[in-house]
Order: C-alpha cells, then sequence, then structure tokens
C-alpha cells in the first residue's frame, strides 16, 4: 500500500522555492497602487486588506457594488467601483479610472471567480458560459490590459488566483476545473513572454478555502481546509519577493507534484482513497444553496 505521508515528505524538497522560501531582500508595497477584482469578500477582501497593511493603495472592484463599498470602507481601501469582469469594456475603464485616480497600475490582483458545482451532464449552457467568462476570459483580459500598462513602464506584477484544481480535475466541477487548468497554462506562456521586460507575474493556487465559495465541500485527507488571510499573506509575501507559482497551503504543492507523477490508475486509486473524488461531488447542496444562488443572480443580472 502506498505510504502517502512518506511520499510528500520525499517530494518535499524538490518543491521550486521551497529551500529558498521566506529568503531574499523585500520589495516595499508602500504607495504601490493596487487593483483587486472580487475583492467584496474572501480571498479578494483579505487581500485588499493585507495590501492596505503594506501602505499599497488599493482599488476594489466587484460585481456587488454595495459589498465593494462596505469592504473598502472597513479595511481602509482607496476606492471601491462595482465591476463584472465579464464586461471588457467595463473592465477596462475600471483600470483607467485607477489609473487616472492614483496612477499608474502596479499590480493587479486576478481574483475573481464562481464555482458552482454539479455533474456536466446537468450544466446548462448558460452556467458554463458564465464560469468561462468570469474564471478565464477576464483573466486573460485583465491581464493583458496589464501588460498595456506595465511593460511600457519596466515594471508591475500581476496575480492571477487559479487553485490547485487546475493541477488535478475532481468530479463535480468539472468546468470549474477546466478554467482553473487553463489559467495555469495561460499563466505559464505569459510568464514567458514577461521575461526580461520588469513585469513580474504570480500564480496563486489555493486549496480549499473558508469562504462561501468553498461552503458545503467536502475536506479530503492530507490537504487543511485555510482561511483567505492566509492565502492574502501568500499573495503579499509573493509580491514582495516576486516568485511565480504559490500553493496555499504550501503542502498542497508536493500532494499536486505526487499526482502528477503517478501514472493515471494509480492516481486515481490515490485520489478515492484521500476522499478527493467526494470534494465536489459530495458537496452539501443545502450549505451551497444560498452562494450558489448568489451566482445565479450575478449570471442574470
Amino acid at each position: 500500500m502506498l505510504d502517502i505521508t512518506a511520499a510528500v515528505g520525499a517530494v518535499v524538497g524538490k518543491v521550486p522555492g521551497a529551500a529558498t522560501l521566506g529568503l531574499g531582500s523585500r520589495k516595499p508595497l508602500q504607495g504601490r497602487v493596487a487593483a483587486v477584482t472580487g475583492g467584496a469578500a474572501g480571498i479578494g477582501r483579505a487581500t485588499a486588506a493585507a495590501l492596505v497593511e503594506q501602505g499599497a493603495v488599493v482599488v476594489i472592484g466587484d460585481v456587488d457594488g454595495a459589498g465593494a463599498q462596505r469592504a473598502a470602507h472597513e479595511v481602509g481601501a482607496a476606492m471601491a467601483q462595482r465591476l463584472d469582469v465579464t464586461d471588457r469594456a467595463g473592465f477596462t475603464t475600471f483600470l483607467d479610472t485607477v489609473e487616472a485616480v492614483h496612477g499608474p497600475l502596479d499590480i493587479l490582483i486576478n481574483n475573481a471567480g464562481v464555482m458552482p458545482l454539479g455533474r456536466l451532464v446537468d450544466e446548462d449552457d448558460a452556467t458554463t458560459e458564465r464560469i468561462l467568462q468570469v474564471n478565464l476570459h477576464a483573466v486573460i483580459h485583465g491581464t493583458r490590459e496589464a501588460m498595456h500598462r506595465m511593460v511600457p513602464r519596466g515594471n508591475g506584477h500581476v496575480v492571477n488566483l487559479a487553485s490547485t484544481l487546475g493541477k488535478a480535475g475532481l468530479p463535480g466541477g468539472a468546468t470549474y476545473c477546466a478554467t482553473k487548468f487553463a489559467v495555469v497554462g495561460f499563466s505559464e506562456s505569459v510568464k514567458a513572454e514577461l521575461a526580461g521586460t520588469g513585469v513580474d507575474l504570480t500564480l496563486v493556487l489555493p486549496g480549499i478555502v473558508q469562504t462561501s465559495l468553498g461552503e458545503g465541500v467536502q475536506q479530503p485527507l492530507m490537504i487543511r481546509r485555510v482561511q483567505p488571510e492566509e492565502v492574502a499573506a501568500a499573495i503579499v509575501d509573493a509580491l514582495e519577493r516576486p516568485r511565480y507559482e504559490v500553493y496555499v497551503p504550501f503542502e498542497a504543492g508536493p500532494v499536486a507534484m505526487l499526482g502528477a507523477a503517478l501514472p493515471s490508475g494509480l492516481r486515481d486509486r490515490v485520489a478515492r482513497g484521500l476522499g478527493l473524488h467526494a470534494t465536489l461531488a459530495d458537496a452539501d447542496a443545502e450549505l451551497r444553496a444560498a452562494y450558489e444562488s448568489r451566482v445565479r443572480a450575478s449570471r442574470a443580472g
């Protein structure tokens, strides 16, 4: 029988950056202009708060305009606006406004995301399109807009939120997983395009986070559930000491590497043994009802 704990221990030392994590000089965030999408709650709100604590000038955008204003007031952000990231012209205007009011954009956090769950056979076209538009197309558009602004100046940092589900697809969230796999590949390509420009890109891969998006999902073995503040702290650390790939919690990285190294049949058996296949497929529908309703409402809007 495979000893997962021993295997993870053997792999952990090989995780990129594991030996040097926490070392090196820091880039100060004081006075840097940062825009955070999906910043009204969850990881986005926690990240906005963490950036404000470091002295950054933070602008929150969220499809929940009132929630964005409330979050900005609570965390001390400089400004908040309603932002539907699927409205590309509106997204561009949002960034134009940020720069017009606060100066050149230094940091873009592409955080906005949705995760309706269910079997693909039961998913309607409108839900599929909404997931693709929010989780993938908006990340592409936001990243490209940031590049247009940052590359000519030779300075800036884009942070794209993916997921550990961008490394291992699970039943019950096929389209969501597809978008996160796409963000991983997209970000890797853009990182290569940005080489030598002075603009950094970080890919953040959270596991299960205690937010409304993760409400009701089942807890697998070995991967602990984290708070949004932990993800925010990892984002801030990657902005201060730029690096490409960041797992939260850290131990999710070795597990992902181990899974990628296993033959597919063995990987499937290990995933079932850890309870990963039940994570999304057996999510508690009652606990998720309020979140799923909000996602449907935002789609209608």
